[in-house]
């Protein structure tokens, strides 16, 4: 029997998301992550939502998974802003 190993856009993709495109639940300072040498954002996030582009982070709360693991590694305080979406928004886990 073989296992195959979805990438993490087919993971993503089994989740249902509703998105508040009125009021992002993760905002980010992109002068404070500029300086910041680590930029950890970029390889903690277990949905690769950060990104990062000549030279400046990137990010899209859209496919977030609420886990909050930016928030903890950002020792910058880059993000300015991490609550849970407003109620009806965000994701809903399924089971594939």
């Amino acid at each position: 029997m073989t296992i195959k190993k979805l990438s993490p856009e087919e993971l993503l993709g089994i989740n249902k998301f509703a998105v508040d495109e009125e009021e992002p639940h993760i905002v980010l300072d992109k002068a404070i992550c500029a300086k910041c040498k680590e930029k950890p954002c970029l390889v903690v996030c277990p949905a690769v939502l950060y990104t990062l582009k000549d030279g400046e982070i990137n990010f899209d709360y859209a496919g977030c998974l609420e886990c909050g693991t930016c928030r903890v590694v950002c020792k910058d305080k880059g993000i300015t802003k991490w609550t849970y979406p407003r109620g009806t928004f965000g994701v809903a886990f399924r089971c594939g």
